[in-house]
């Protein structure tokens, strides 16, 4: 059997939780047995962080597969996949570790078992260093739909750092195949939306400066546009700890969705925190592709695993998406071809992501 192993070094390009995410998650869809080495090797802290653990048990667990070297701080973990099945699963970090990438790892296996699926993620929903959860309902969400598939989120509790202690239940039912994606026309903004909150010990008088920071610095740039970004303060029992932060979506008139967003944290100003998410949003709009810097990567699996081929205008690649497409080609048949954007103008930075898919089949439906 151990011939059969794909063997994944998990210590190049990113270089880290994100290379573990993909390549469990395609082995699981494709029954693919993996070894990965030097997992997370060029991190502070190297190999298995609680949050890589969880998301490597719910993948086990999803399809009664066979994980060796589980543990905290563990630098290589072989992975026998199983059958996919639905039902309920519970994945928890038990630290602030993002719900939103546990969501990433287990998504794209749960379209392709035998019946609907919840997921119960345990964590931090608004965590440095990943997407936060309010960013996967208004801009990942939306956009992976165009998959042809669709999944409720419902944000149960949010838990902030350092304690998480946040839930989310993520409900979809299967499907028989991915449809490829084309989105090349940016098209012009429309409206400019978002949410700046707080929670626990925090005033809302900090929410209220975050999103007036991020209003007058948008505005240098867009003057003619409502700008609607209601600062609120997370209901008591809807929130475990203190917290703060901002999400900033700019929407097209083509139905793209780009974003910004910064967390609050001690000593940081929150105009800073409000600027801070109106620059990210700025700069993802400048450089006129149809994604932000934040949906680029986690859209690349989902291209790989459709049938026919997407196309995707971004900006500059990031090296998470990079990771992302050399390990989806080293997996799947898929294959990715990246090119500058012709028709744009020369001074903008763009780039089409085109995937031939591998037309995975639900072998379940």
């Amino acid at each position: 059997m151990d011939g059969d192993r794909v063997e994944i070094d998990g210590g190049i390009m990113e270089g880290g939780g994100q290379i573990l995410r993909v390549s469990t998650a395609l082995s699981c869809l494709l029954g693919l047995p993996l070894r990965v080495r030097r997992i997370r090797a060029g991190r502070s802290q190297p190999g298995l962080r609680p949050q890589h653990l969880s998301g490597l048990e719910i993948i086990r667990d999803l399809c009664e597969g066979k994980l060796e070297g589980g543990e905290i701080g563990s630098t290589e973990i072989t992975f026998t996949p199983g059958k996919i099945k639905g039902g309920t699963h519970i994945a928890d970090t038990k630290t602030a570790g993002s719900v939103c990438l546990l969501m990433q790892v287990a998504m794209p296996c749960v379209l392709f078992a035998a019946s609907p699926s919840e997921l119960r993620l345990k964590g931090g929903t608004n965590a440095e260093m990943a997407p936060q959860i309010d960013y996967t309902v208004m801009v990942f969400k939306p956009i992976v739909e165009k998959f042809n598939f669709t999944f409720n989120c419902d944000i149960k509790k949010r838990g902030y750092y350092p304690q998480g202690g946040g839930e989310v239940v993520v409900q979809m039912s299967p499907v028989k195949e991915l449809s490829p994606i084309n989105l090349t026309e940016r098209g012009t903004v429309t409206k400019i939306y978002g949410r700046a909150f707080v929670a626990g010990a925090l005033p809302i008088k900090l929410a209220k400066d975050m999103s007036a920071a991020a209003v007058r610095c948008i505005r240098k740039e867009i003057r003619d546009l409502y700008i609607n970004i209601q600062p609120v303060r997370e209901p008591d029992d809807q929130a475990f700890g203190t917290g703060s932060g901002i999400i900033v979506v700019a929407e097209t008139s083509t139905g793209c969705l780009l974003a910004g967003s910064s967390l609050g944290k001690r000593g940081k100003n929150s105009d800073k925190v409000g600027i801070e998410a109106a620059e990210i949003l700025l700069r993802n709009l400048k450089h006129g592709g149809t994604v932000d810097d934040s949906l680029q990567d986690q859209l690349i699996i989902f291209m790989a695993l459709a049938k026919g081929v997407s196309r995707v205008k971004s900006g500059p690649i990031t090296l998470h998406t990079q990771t992302a497409i050399h390990f989806a080609e080293q997996l799947t048949k898929a294959k990715f071809t990246v090119t500058k954007s012709e028709e744009e103008d020369p001074s903008k930075d763009t780039y089409i992501i085109e995937c031939q898919g591998m037309g995975m089949i639900n072998p379940n439906l």
